[in-house]
Order: structure tokens, then C-alpha cells, then sequence
């Protein structure tokens, strides 16, 4: 499990990295302004794409465990969901991927 967790982990920091360069590209624009964010689920594969506002992204890149899913894409052998709403879903890493998602987390 140590190994693909911390694979899962680290597929889901690199959909993270991916984030952060939309977030930079879209400043300035208001907190409140809907951007759309890739899902950041474990699956390589993945190209949903899910909308929450700056702020609600910000939000979750507050825990470098956490990131933003779409809904049904969580894992729950690695991740937790703390948060759920119609258009996306905040699960928060724990075990190995959760120290992956320390590890790589480049803020």
C-alpha cells in the first residue's frame, strides 16, 4: 500500500501543479470570479474539469493535503472527503500520499 499510495500522491500533486499555473494565469481577477480547475484525482487519465471560485481554490490549497476533486473521483483508501458540493469535492490526503502531498506541495 506504502507504494501506490505514494503514487497516488504524487499523480495528484502533479494535477496540482497544473492548478497553480491556472490560478497564476488568471490574476488579477476578483476572489469571487469562477475559474475552471482540473480535477485533481489520482487517475492520469482524468481531464474533468471542475469550477469553483479563487477564493474556494485558495481555501483548499490552504493544507497542502487537500486537493480538488470532481465528484466520485476520490479514493477512499488514501483520501478522506472533507468537503462536498454539487460542482466539485475537497478530500484531504492521509498515510504516504498524504506525505507525498507535503513533500511536492510548492507553496
Amino acid at each position: 500500500m506504502s507504494a501506490a499510495g505514494a503514487r497516488l500522491g504524487q499523480n495528484e500533486a502533479l494535477f496540482r501543479s497544473i492548478n497553480e499555473r491556472i490560478e497564476a494565469g488568471t490574476w488579477p481577477s476578483a476572489p469571487s470570479d469562477v475559474v475552471a480547475f482540473r480535477c485533481e484525482c489520482a487517475a492520469l487519465g482524468c481531464n474533468v474539469l471542475v469550477e469553483l471560485t479563487l477564493a474556494e481554490y485558495e481555501s483548499v490549497r490552504a493544507n497542502a493535503r487537500q486537493f480538488v476533486l470532481a465528484p466520485g473521483h476520490e479514493l477512499p483508501e488514501v483520501e478522506r472527503v472533507i468537503r462536498r458540493t454539487d460542482a466539485f469535492v475537497v478530500v484531504e490526503m492521509f498515510g504516504e500520499a498524504g506525505q507525498v502531498a507535503d513533500t511536492t506541495d510548492p507553496r
